[in-house]
């Protein structure tokens, strides 16, 4: 009796699904972890937001306000035109000019995050994302 060489239909069905699950269970965690790398040019972002608005309350004792959104701003100096994710920002500050709030929301296939920063003068911190 000759013997043929090569994998039966039960086999070769038993692989496909095994692949199957572990796709099912790999890619919404590989989704999680590509929206939370494109959410920390965000984090930079608005890092260096953060230490621009501290240079500028050492210098004039408030806090820069910047109405709307912008991409860059030669006051502050922070730029955010070479980004992929995270194009735009914006600057709000209270009367009187203890504490600031800056944001931005993600573009392209960033978008649904949305990244704020709160700071006081007296360097409390608070962040918050939404991813």
């Amino acid at each position: 009796m000759k013997k043929t060489k090569g994998f039966t239909l039960v086999e070769l069905v038993i692989v496909i699904v095994i692949v199957g699950i572990l796709s099912i269970v790999a890619v919404p965690i590989y989704r999680g972890y590509t929206r939370k790398a494109m959410a920390s040019e965000g984090k930079s972002l608005l890092g260096s937001i953060q230490t621009s608005e501290k240079i500028y309350y050492a210098e004039y004792g408030n806090f820069y306000t910047i109405t709307g959104s912008t991409a860059y701003n030669p006051l502050l100096d922070v730029d955010a035109r070479a980004n992929k994710y995270f194009t735009a920002y914006s600057v709000t500050s209270t009367t009187p000019s203890d504490e600031f709030g800056a944001t931005t929301v993600g573009m392209g296939g960033a978008s649904g995050i949305t990244l704020s920063l709160s700071a006081r003068s007296a360097g409390q911190v608070t962040t918050l994302e939404t991813i």
